[in-house]
């Protein structure tokens, strides 16, 4: 792209593009890979778990178990439901595995990648306010 805009505008130093769009493509790609885990009340009081886009109120968690770096790969492989949310980062060790508890849902369960199983297992775990 650097290139391109040195093509069509000679006049533009030739490391200006580079030192613009080298920052804003790094921006992107980090962006594009993020996928946050949050635990929020919403406006009825309900608590919701997100996982990226997904949302899941925190009475449909059925049990909830730790998946170490170890283990992802049988999880990940001959383990893996077809049905199952999932939300695999690989640069993120750990994961966690929900299952769903919601009759109405036909995904059995949750498996995303966390940085801190252990405290989103104990938020979960806590009942009142997220």
């Amino acid at each position: 792209m650097a290139f391109e805009v040195n093509l069509g505008h000679p006049g533009v130093p030739g490391w200006l593009p580079i030192a613009v769009l080298t920052p804003l493509v790094a921006w992107w790609l980090v962006r594009l890979g993020a996928a946050r885990v949050t635990l929020v009340e919403s406006t009825g009081g309900e608590r919701l778990l997100r996982v990226g886009t997904a949302r899941l109120p925190v009475r449909f968690v059925g049990s909830a178990e730790a998946v170490t770096a170890a283990d992802k790969r049988l999880v990940l492989g001959p383990g893996l439901d077809p049905a199952a949310y999932l939300v695999h980062r690989p640069w993120v060790g750990p994961m966690v595995r929900l299952s769903i508890e919601d009759p109405d849902d036909p995904t059995p369960y949750w498996l995303f990648s966390v940085r801190r199983p252990g405290k989103l297992l104990d938020a979960l775990a806590r009942k009142g306010p997220a």
